[in-house]
């Protein structure tokens, strides 16, 4: 262990799947309560999309990844709002449609390039000093909006018409918290992958769902899970030689299910009065 923590591309991994769990387990809170899931779904594609365009063209890949991850959550919020496509349709049609691009891009490239596929299947290891400050700036701007705006944040996410019968600006909070995911889903794409890092916003806050009732300890428990499943991940694919991706998103998984099994509110459920 002392020897694994000794390298400094582990020290890297460690701190990027830190952030990364953390930031993709407070923002699954509001995608669980919302039920947004398939959102980060296709924003995931949507900014692989813009990865594989960087790479082609010669651009770095977090401003396109940015840029395609946040068109595709405006567009899809503003044809809900006009009432032209219900939002998981339009998402639906995105998802498929960056993804194909994404494949295009792909074979568009006259070589091999061994790092885009990190981007799609996640390669925590190889997290360079600038993409973790990167990670860092981008997860600090998330948490800030979050912790600005979480009063809110929590009432469009269980009730959005009442939220603006309340005199919340609920669309521009609605809008906001799709900002909020597009930019995690970016955060996240080196560490987890695009197939995966919707994954991570699920998960971790499912799990939480299940052993409480309370907001804030499903927020603490959200990111307890997440953080601790990124960084035993990253070491179990420093051990055993695994991918990062799958060994984080498979420990949040049997974490989950036993989180169903435990759950208090299975219990009492099966408890006979």
């Amino acid at each position: 262990m002392v020897e694994m923590l000794s390298y400094d591309f582990m020290q890297r991994s460690l701190w990027a799947a830190a952030l990364v769990g953390a930031i993709c387990s407070v923002i699954g809170v509001f995608v669980v309560l919302r039920g947004l899931a398939f959102v980060g779904a296709g924003t995931a594609h949507a900014a692989f999309a813009g990865v594989t365009l960087a790479y082609l063209v010669g651009l770095p890949p977090f401003p396109l990844a940015i840029l395609f991850g946040l068109a595709t959550v405006w567009v899809t919020g503003v044809m809900e709002e006009k009432g032209q496509m219900k939002l998981d349709v339009s998402i639906g049609i995105l998802y498929t449609a960056t993804m194909a691009l994404a494949i295009l891009f792909i074979g568009l490239m006259k070589q091999y390039n061994a790092e885009v596929y990190g981007y799609l299947f996640g390669s925590v290891l190889s997290v360079t000093p600038e993409e973790l400050w990167g990670i860092a700036l981008l997860s600090l701007l998330v948490l800030g909006a979050i912790l600005l705006f979480s009063k809110e944040l929590f009432f469009i996410a269980f009730d959005q018409e009442m939220a603006e019968a309340s005199g919340v600006p609920a669309r521009g909070m609605f809008y906001l918290l799709l900002t909020l995911i597009a930019l995690t889903v970016v955060v996240s794409l080196k560490i987890v992958g695009a197939i995966l890092v919707f994954a991570m916003i699920l998960i971790p806050a499912s799990t939480a769902y299940q052993l409480t009732h309370s907001l804030r300890q499903m927020t603490a428990y959200s990111v307890l899970f997440g953080v601790f499943c990124a960084t035993s991940g990253v070491m179990l694919s420093y051990v055993w030689d695994l991918p990062s991706g799958p060994a984080i998103v498979l420990l949040a998984t049997t974490l989950f299910f036993t989180s169903v099994f435990l759950s208090p509110k299975r219990l009492r459920r099966v408890v006979p009065s």
